[in-house]
């Protein structure tokens, strides 16, 4: 059994994928060309904003955002303290300071009541800025953007969504990849929408952002790219990634409504037993993971062992709070508290979640469970 099955939906679409890749192949243009553009356009369509800028990476998507926007030394950048480490990981790296905040325990995403605590007492410290807010749309559900927006605009802060777990989530009729002022997503294999390599976006409405974005992704280019107006990076999305992604956004909400079902049948099968993660109203996510909680530690444990006895994979998305982390020592600003975050580490589990996982797998793991 796959954790995520990235060769089934190969060999589904083998002939379509394998056509795509080889007429990158025998025109030879490895860098940018028209199949990069179209993927722009169609991205920015999809999402329903002006503009995408495609990049090397995620992590390059979130720093671009950061640059355009001047982040920098003496700002406080608040990020949630449940999530993968580069969504703080670049703020040093512009020379800002992050904040982390606790949790909503059912959406494990950030908690919008423990943001404004955050800014408040950053703001009355008054050794730093608040200067903006990455909200991340974990596991495939938009975080609580109403109420997050509310907050920035009340505190003139900027609003950075990113939705690397979270790329065709909705809340109503509106896609992720749309709530921020500058939103980013990534397209690493096992994302909703992946590559067979690295690649990310990011996404704005904002016509001077946008072309910004453009100059700093390739060195900082101003006419052309031996024309350089300002310091910038090598962060472009290899031409035969931007044709794999143009193939797999023909069969991804397709991919998505059975991954909502598959998450249907498990929470319906485990709610009784086990803590099910909770989709907002109005909210649709892509479900990047489907996550539970147990009582403990000690019983998440003794169900990772069942279930690899079975040769059932599972994964713990994640171990430590970003806060917790050697890396942000000396160089963050220590939440008042984190209490949601610390509990939930210790007793979250990432079941198998794909298009293609079958009913008898779904039934194997709940009966484990």
């Amino acid at each position: 059994m796959e954790f995520r099955d990235l060769k089934t939906q190969y060999l589904r679409h083998k002939v379509s994928i394998d056509s795509v890749i080889q007429d990158v192949l025998l025109q030879s243009h490895f860098i940018g060309g028209e199949p990069v553009v179209r993927l722009e356009e169609q991205l920015a369509e999809y999402v329903g904003v002006k503009h995408c800028v495609t990049c090397a990476n995620g992590t390059d998507a979130l720093q671009l955002a950061l640059m355009v926007w001047g982040v920098g030394e003496g700002d406080a950048v608040f990020v949630p303290d449940f999530t993968f480490f580069s969504t703080a990981e670049v703020l040093p790296w512009v020379g800002a300071v992050p904040v982390f905040v606790d949790i909503d325990r059912h959406t494990f995403n950030m908690s919008p009541r423990a943001l404004e605590e955050e800014i408040k007492s950053v703001a009355e410290a008054g050794r730093l800025t608040p200067k903006a807010v990455i909200a991340v749309d974990l596991f495939g559900q938009p975080a609580e953007y109403a109420e997050i927006r509310k907050i920035t605009d009340r505190y003139g802060m900027l609003l950075l969504e990113d939705s690397a777990q979270g790329f065709g989530g909705r809340i109503g009729q509106k896609r992720a990849c749309s709530f921020g002022d500058i939103s980013t997503t990534s397209f690493f294999p096992a994302k909703p929408l992946g590559c067979y390599g690295d690649g990310g976006a990011v996404f704005t409405n904002h016509d001077e952002w946008a072309a910004l974005l453009r100059s700093y992704k390739v060195h900082g280019k101003g006419a052309d790219k031996y024309d350089n107006v300002r310091i910038g990076m090598n962060s472009r999305l290899d031409t035969i990634q931007a044709a794999v992604l143009l193939e797999k956004l023909n069969f991804f909400e397709e991919e998505m409504e059975r991954c909502n079902q598959v998450a249907a049948v498990y929470t319906e099968r485990l709610q009784s037993r086990i803590k099910t993660p909770v989709v907002l109203p109005d909210y649709y996510s892509s479900w990047a993971q489907y996550t539970v909680q147990f009582a403990d530690r000690q019983e998440r444990e003794e169900a990772v062992a069942r279930l690899k006895a079975a040769e059932i994979p599972s994964a713990v998305y994640y171990m430590k709070p970003m806060h917790m982390q050697k890396a942000f020592e000396g160089n963050m600003v220590r939440a008042k508290r984190c209490d949601v975050t610390k509990e939930v580490c210790d007793v979250c589990l990432s079941l198998p979640m794909h298009a293609y996982l079958q009913e008898e797998d779904i039934d194997r793991i709940c009966q484990i469970l």
